[in-house]
C-alpha cells in the first residue's frame, strides 16, 4: 500500500521452488518455502533527470511558495528512492518557506514514525490534520504511529475513522484489524469478517483479509499472490505487500523467526514508497531486540 507520490518501479520475476536445508543451518537466515522473489526495483532514469532540474531551479530567483514546492517535490523524490535523511531535510526546508504544506508534515510524520520518534511524529501528523482536516492519509499514518507506540485505543480510533472514508479499501480493514487485535483478538476477528463483507472479492487485498480470518491457508495465499496482476500493478509491489502481511500473520501465530524472514523479503523488493516497506524495517528491529533480550 503506497503513500502515493509517484509510480513504483519495474521488477523481473524469478520463481523459486521449495527450499530445503541447503541454504543455511541458521533458521533465521533460511528462506520460507515456496517463496517468489523479484529483482529489486531500481530508480527510474526520469527521477535522476528531475532531481537535476530541481537542483538547477533552486538556484534561480523564486518566490517563497515556489521554493517550498521545489523542496517538497525533491523531498518526495528522495523518499521514493530510499534517501530518507535527504528527504527529511528537504521537507523541513519546504516548511520553512511555506509552513502550510500539509503533505510535507505528513511525510515528516511517517519518517519520524520509522525512527520511532513518536512525539515528533504526532506533532507532524497533528499539523497536517489541522491544515487539512480531510487529508487522505494523515489519519492512517497517525494511527500506524500510535499502533507502534502501543497506544492501541487511539490507533483504533484513527484507523476506524480512516476506514469510514473508504470502507471498500482492504488495507484500511487490515490495519484496523491489527490495531484491534492488540486490544481484543476475539472482537478483532469478528470486526474483520464484518468489514471484509464490503470488499471486492476479486481484489488482491481481499486475499490478505481472508488469510487473517483463517479462511485461507498460508500455502494457498503464497500460491495466489502472483495471480492476476493489474495493468498498472508491479510484481515487486505485490510481493512487498504480501511478505509484510505474512510477517504480521506469523507474529500473530507466534513464530517470530519466520516473521523476520518475511519482513526481510518485503525489504528486498526496494519498494520504498509503500507503507509495508517502510515498517518492515521497524518490525525487524523490534524482533531482533526482543530475541536479544530473551
Amino acid at each position: 500500500m503506497q503513500v502515493r507520490t509517484s509510480s513504483a518501479f519495474i521488477g523481473a520475476l524469478l520463481l523459486l521452488g521449495a527450499l530445503t536445508g541447503c541454504a543455511s543451518q541458521n533458521s533465521v537466515n533460511q528462506l520460507p518455502d515456496n517463496v517468489v522473489l523479484a529483482e529489486p526495483e531500481r530508480a527510474e532514469f526520469r527521477y535522476e533527470i528531475e532531481l537535476a532540474r530541481i537542483a538547477q531551479m533552486l538556484g534561480e530567483d523564486l518566490t517563497q511558495e515556489q521554493r517550498a514546492e521545489l523542496y517538497y517535490r525533491r523531498g518526495a523524490l528522495y523518499d521514493a528512492v530510499g534517501l530518507r535523511t535527504l528527504a527529511r531535510m528537504d521537507f523541513t526546508r519546504a516548511l520553512e518557506y511555506n509552513p502550510r504544506l500539509a503533505d510535507a508534515y505528513n511525510f515528516l510524520g511517517i519518517q519520524y514514525t520509522q525512527l520511532e520518534e513518536f512525539d515528533y511524529a504526532y506533532e507532524a501528523f497533528d499539523s497536517a490534520i489541522e491544515l487539512d482536516p480531510e487529508h487522505r492519509y494523515a489519519y492512517l499514518n497517525r494511527g500506524i504511529a500510535e499502533y507502534y507506540d502501543a497506544r492501541t485505543e487511539l490507533s483504533q480510533e484513527d484507523l476506524e475513522y480512516h476506514l469510514e472514508k473508504e470502507p471498500e479499501d482492504p488495507y484500511r480493514v487490515i490495519w484496523l484489524f491489527l490495531a484491534e487485535y492488540e486490544n481484543d483478538p476475539e472482537q478483532a476477528q469478528i470486526s474483520l469478517e464484518e468489514n471484509s463483507e464490503k470488499l471486492d472479492k476479486s481484489e488482491w487485498g481481499y486475499q490478505i483479509t481472508q488469510l487473517y480470518a483463517d479462511k485461507l491457508s498460508k500455502e494457498a495465499f503464497l500460491e495466489r499472490m502472483t495471480r492476476n496482476l493489474g495493468d498498472s500493478e508491479k510484481l515487486t509491489e505485490r510481493l512487498c505487500e504480501a511478505y509484510f502481511y505474512l510477517g504480521k500473520y506469523m507474529q500473530i501465530k507466534g513464530d517470530q523467526l519466520e516473521a523476520m524472514n518475511y519482513f526481510k523479503l518485503a525489504l528486498m523488493t526496494n519498494v520504498y514508497e509503500f507503507v509495508e516497506h517502510r515498517y518492515a524495517s521497524v518490525e525487524l528491529t523490534r524482533i531482533r531486540h526482543a530475541l536479544l533480550n530473551r
